[in-house]
């Protein structure tokens, strides 16, 4: 059993994004990464977007992805707590990982405190200032009806729907990825209107798709652990300190 004492943190794999190959790719970097941190980790804290698409019917998962989630399970077994957040491109995760895998899943933000310090955790999906229409489309596609209907469509037909609607979310997403000034990255915002009212040592976001460490005062940081398709970002806390990493970066 695992006797790490390190909390990892993780998010917008987007396995199934891309072509075959290039998710084949991503999946034997991320198991790569697994590997490399299973011995000192206690937890692993994956915030969303782990999949491009996912959807749990009630005897039938995505096929695919098994290297990555025979890893997981090698972790697990191995005495690593395993959470999974909800993202806007799987945010229909019912219980599959949690029978097979223990894991807990979260839905929408989690507040933890580790040695001391208080962690904030959210995908970041729907929070901020702006895009109407998404957190409204989001209200829609988390609702118990539209999963019921969509768990009525055959899941040939269900699946090539989600993975269309998926790369075209996906495309535009990237394509507007740009770095903005403090002030107007909007989950810095959030970050700073959520602090007037309650503390937090690390505010810890995916979704933004940008590796991104800020300052927001003198003792609080909002954390973007950014993406798998060009950074291999990811956040780790040994207690004491939390730093953003990156795993086999680019020359």
């Amino acid at each position: 059993m695992s006797t790490g004492t390190k909390i990892y943190f993780a998010s917008d794999f987007h396995l199934g994004g891309g072509s075959y190959q290039i998710s084949r790719e991503r999946e034997d970097r991320i198991v790569r990464w697994l590997d490399a941190i299973k011995d000192d980790a206690a937890e692993l804290f994956l915030i969303g977007d782990v999949f491009d698409f996912w959807f749990e019917y009630k005897t039938v998962v995505p096929r695919g992805y098994i290297r990555f989630l025979g890893k997981l399970a090698d972790l697990v077994d191995n005495g690593v707590k395993l959470y999974l957040f909800k993202g806007n491109h799987d945010m229909w995760m019912f219980d599959y990982f949690t029978v097979e895998l223990n894991a807990t899943i979260i839905s929408n933000e989690l507040e933890i405190e580790r040695s001391g310090k208080k962690f904030y955790l959210h995908h970041g999906d729907g929070l901020g200032p702006g895009d109407a229409f998404y957190k409204a489309l989001k209200k829609v596609f988390r609702s118990k009806f539209c999963q019921w209907l969509f768990a009525r469509v055959h899941p040939n037909l269900g699946v090539g729907i989600a993975n269309y609607w998926s790369r075209h979310s996906r495309k535009s997403g990237l394509s507007n990825e740009t770095r903005k000034s403090v002030e107007q990255e909007w989950l810095v915002v959030y970050c700073r209107e959520l602090l007037t009212r309650k503390y937090f040592d690390y505010l810890i976001f995916g979704h933004r798709h940008l590796p991104l460490d800020i300052q927001l005062d003198e003792k609080s940081r909002y954390i973007n652990l950014g993406e798998w398709y060009s950074y291999y970002t990811y956040a780790v806390f040994d207690g004491e300190n939390l730093k953003l990493e990156y795993f086999e970066p680019k020359s």
